[in-house]
């Protein structure tokens, strides 16, 4: 099922208005990254860049260029882990985020 851009707009206003879903959806990326969602983690990393941090802005902070940057976070793309980490890592310092490593036993 397409997402319409009702939707997209929805998610992208939520994300500049409430900080608390920015940080959850912050984490959801990761943990589905982890979890090998590739697809959903990089499309949400990607609704985090259009809403908090435009992609011109992170590429001045990564030192990456913005066609890179568009590439790595579509749908098809394949970051490496060193540009996912530092791409991860701006859009943490960009939106006030502290990251935390919880791990379950």
């Amino acid at each position: 099922m397409a997402l319409t851009r009702e939707y997209k707009a929805t998610v992208l206003a939520r994300i500049k208005r409430d900080p608390k879903f920015a940080k959850a959806l912050y984490a959801e990326a990761v943990n589905a990254l982890l979890e090998g969602e590739t697809d959903e983690g990089l499309s949400m990393l990607r609704d985090l860049v259009h809403a908090g941090i435009t992609f011109k802005e992170l590429s001045k902070q990564t030192g990456l260029g913005e066609k890179t940057l568009h590439r790595m976070l579509s749908p098809r793309g394949n970051p490496t882990t060193r540009n996912l980490f530092t791409v991860t890592k701006a859009i943490c310092e960009s939106m006030g985020i502290t990251p935390q490593c919880k791990f379950a036993v």
